[in-house]
């Protein structure tokens, strides 16, 4: 309770303070004036009454030249004699002179051409305190200005605002913020303009595609060069220069504007460059060769079509984005919407359709929208080029993947070249062989006397018709492979009087085996017959033939005496054992033997399919 009371206390004091100092500040609104050209007010010329601000565009619409101001004041109720007072001016264009009874103390510049422009700029004017009487004081004000037919903007006629008296304190925060918002805002709004707008044009030069870049950053350093007009008054022009300087210069900065929005837009004519360029020397011809009493017509003439040409080219640049990219519609119809809306509201002022402010819109509300555009051009690159980024990684990968390929198929390709040539030579040799050497063998089998030779000469030409048939690389059907090996299992078998007992798997074999696979079992095969025959001893002999999804497999096993007891261990180095397991190695798969004296030997070879 006792801190609410505390706050409506501190409230009310506050409020009684504002009061306080808004009643020490004097607001002088009613004057007497006269048109004279003379150094001193003209006390014994005819004075008219009049009410401030005194807009000369329609007050005195004619007049080029100086005005005389005269107002009496008494010193401000509630301020000491030790208080310093001071004046401030809201607007005073062109330039002023300040007297204060009699005695001129505070001059803004040149009142003769080239006359020192402070249309845009206030005036602070400390009153000294020698010169002020006690009772009533006479404040003369020479304002300088150009009538309105002599200018290009209503902002720039003559004209002088209401004027305020008070301590210095007051009337200078007055002063401060107004500056703050008129001046030194439009100063920010430039350097940053220009800052952005360098950076945009080295982004076009970068990216030649990103054509909008370099129109918009050509947009930026324009304007903020259009806006020395408002905080530098020391123009070495004398009016109708200078009026003609920043009035041709809005051409060039409307031209880029125009294309800026058509060329974002994905839209580019020829012929619109060509008649926005053509514009920008017709401008400055027609206002240079208009009378000039006629030049605020000709100049809003211009003004009004170059307004039409920047409404109607952000009316195309919404149009297609919404057609064609309308994530980036509603950002850009909010700034570009807004800019058209100044433009009006701007040209709407010119033609006095609307009144007069004292802080033109133009000055603050673009510099913001601009900014607000190129921040929004810089979002929508950085977006692009991190989109560029990720294409580029994603690329890189392709092409990495790519590469892969194409090395894993130039590999291809060289092993089946090499595939190719090494199956034509293994055609070659045993077409050499089945020709050359198997017919001598056979004539040996058939011609020598000695059975022996003849035994030998037999087994080496079966030797080498199996070497032939590996080295042809024919696929052999499994079935058929089986059958061939039963039939010279149980022959050979049958011969050294050991009873053969074969038996295949009871379902119907499709599945085919390579020459090479056919080649090395059969081998395995026929060594470890041999052993049988030569070592074992046996009279009985089983063999089982298995096959599953991936695997086939043979069981060889035999009643004989095993294997001695001086090999138990060391199986790999007799009997053929290291040749039968070294070639199902080589065919990924196994050859196990187990044994013992006594008990027979098995031999379990598995072979992938």
């Amino acid at each position: 309770m006792r801190t609410r009371v505390v706050l409506h206390l501190l409230a009310l004091w506050l409020w009684l303070a504002v009061g306080a100092c808004q009643a020490a500040v004097l607001t002088i609104s009613s004057v007497q004036s006269v048109q004279s050209e003379a150094t001193a007010f003209p006390a014994d010329a005819a004075v008219a009454s009049t009410s401030l601000p005194d807009e000369w565009s329609q007050s005195r619409p004619g007049h080029s030249g100086s005005v005389w101001y005269r107002a009496h004041f008494d010193k401000p109720t509630g301020v000491s004699d030790d208080d310093l007072l001071a004046l401030y001016i809201e607007r005073a264009c062109s330039n002023l002179d300040v007297h204060l009874n009699g005695h001129r103390i505070y001059s803004g510049g040149r009142m003769s051409e080239p006359v020192t422009r402070n249309c845009y700029r206030p005036q602070l004017v400390s009153l000294p305190a020698a010169l002020l009487e006690p009772g009533d004081n006479v404040l003369d004000i020479q304002v300088t200005g150009t009538a309105l037919k002599h200018v290009a903007v209503r902002g720039r006629a003559g004209g002088l605002s209401v004027l305020r008296l008070g301590p210095q304190a007051e009337v200078a925060a007055l002063y401060e913020r107004r500056e703050l918002w008129v001046i030194v805002t439009v100063q920010i709004a430039s350097i940053t303009l220009i800052a952005l707008g360098g950076f945009l044009l080295v982004l076009s030069w970068i990216n030649r595609k990103e054509r909008h870049l370099k129109y918009f950053g050509a947009l930026l350093i324009g304007w903020a060069l259009l806006s020395l007009r408002v905080w530098w008054p020391h123009w070495p022009l004398d009016t109708r220069g200078f009026e003609l300087l920043v009035c041709s210069a809005f051409a060039p900065v409307v031209g880029v504007a125009v294309q800026f929005f058509l060329s974002y837009a994905g839209l580019q004519c020829r012929r619109v460059a060509g008649g926005l360029l053509l514009q920008c020397l017709l401008m400055p011809a027609s206002l240079l060769l208009a009378p000039a009493d006629d030049f605020f017509m000709v100049a809003n003439a211009w003004f009004a079509l170059m307004a039409a040409e920047l409404i109607a080219a952000i009316a195309c640049h919404l149009i297609l984005l919404w057609k064609n990219r309308r994530i980036d519609f509603w950002p850009m119809a909010l700034t570009s919407g807004s800019m058209g809306v100044v433009v009006l509201l701007e040209l709407a002022t010119q033609y006095g359709w609307l009144p007069l402010h004292t802080m033109p819109a133009r000055n603050v509300a673009l510099p913001v929208l601009l900014l607000g555009i190129g921040s929004r051009l810089l979002q929508v690159f950085g977006r692009a080029l991190q989109a560029d980024e990720i294409n580029r990684a994603q690329l890189e990968n392709r092409v990495r993947d790519a590469t892969a390929e194409i090395e894993h198929s130039f590999a291809q390709m060289s092993a089946l070249r090499v595939e190719q040539v090494t199956e034509k030579e293994r055609k070659r040799i045993a077409a050499d062989l089945h020709d050359d050497l198997g017919a001598k063998l056979l004539t040996i089998v058939h011609t020598s006397e000695s059975e022996r030779i003849s035994t030998l000469a037999r087994e080496a030409l079966e030797e080498m018709r199996l070497s032939v048939r590996g080295l042809t690389g024919k696929p052999v059907q499994l079935a058929d492979a089986l059958a061939d090996w039963r039939a010279e299992v149980v022959s050979r078998l049958g011969q050294a009087n050991i009873e053969a007992d074969w038996r295949n798997p009871p379902d119907e074999l499709h599945q085919q085996l390579t020459a090479r696979v056919f080649v090395q079992t059969t081998r395995i095969l026929r060594e470890a017959v041999s052993n049988i025959i030569k070592h074992s001893r046996a009279s009985h002999c089983k063999v089982r033939a298995s096959v599953d999804a991936v695997h086939f497999g043979l069981l060889v096993q035999d009643n004989g005496n095993g294997i001695p007891m001086e090999l138990d261990g060391k199986l790999d180095r007799g009997h053929g054992m290291s040749s039968m397991k070294h070639r199902a190695k080589q065919l990924a798969g196994q050859c196990l033997v187990e044994s013992g004296p006594g008990y027979g030997t098995v031999i379990r070879l598995t072979i992938p399919l």
